[in-house]
């Protein structure tokens, strides 16, 4: 299967400050080590960037800015979204589909909402996916800790069977691409 890597929404906002998601430098870390392996086997890398009207995600303002330390390249292919779903009213579809691409990696932020919301879409589209297990995270809610809910995430989507493409769980250092 052709591979593609999506890192998702792995901008300042959400990796400094009030709203940085838990471990976001070793996130960071895993997912450079993803891309490194992508890369050295010419698989496609799409950054992806969400936008509001509000200031935090404002385009162009600090907080939407990609976080320091993340490896992107000119290169790579940049996709701006403004819902949760990474697919929905961009040209990511487009994007895949013009690669050949039939199988997705995903890892980025957050593991309840852009990361979840995208990955049940790519299976809905037909797209197995590898999800990197300890590549994504989020920030603490009312009920859990960020830890349990990325955990959640990981199980909760490694048990969906209903699209006939699966979510197969695995730690950034399992990852590999065939050159």
């Amino acid at each position: 299967m052709t591979p593609a890597v999506l890192v998702i929404d792995v901008q300042r906002a959400l990796c400094e400050g009030q709203f940085a998601a838990f471990e976001a430098d070793r996130v960071i870390a895993r997912i450079n080590e993803v891309l490194a392996k992508a890369r050295a086997a010419s698989v496609p890398i799409v950054v992806i960037q969400h936008e509001s009207q509000d200031n935090l995600f404002k385009y162009g303002t600090d907080g939407w800015m990609l976080a320091e330390g993340l490896q992107v390249l000119p290169s790579d292919i940049y996709i701006r979204k403004t819902a949760t779903d990474s697919f929905h009213k961009t040209d990511l579809q487009a994007v895949l589909q013009a690669s050949r691409i039939e199988e997705l990696i995903i890892c980025g932020l957050q593991s309840d909402f852009c990361v979840d919301t995208t990955t049940r879409r790519a299976l809905g589209l037909g797209y197995p996916v590898i999800l990197v297990s300890d590549a994504h995270s989020t920030t603490d809610n009312e009920v859990l800790t960020a830890a349990q809910i990325s955990k959640h995430h990981n199980v909760t989507l490694a048990n969906i069977t209903s699209f006939g493409p699966r979510v197969i769980l695995k730690l950034a250092s399992q990852v590999q691409f065939s050159p």
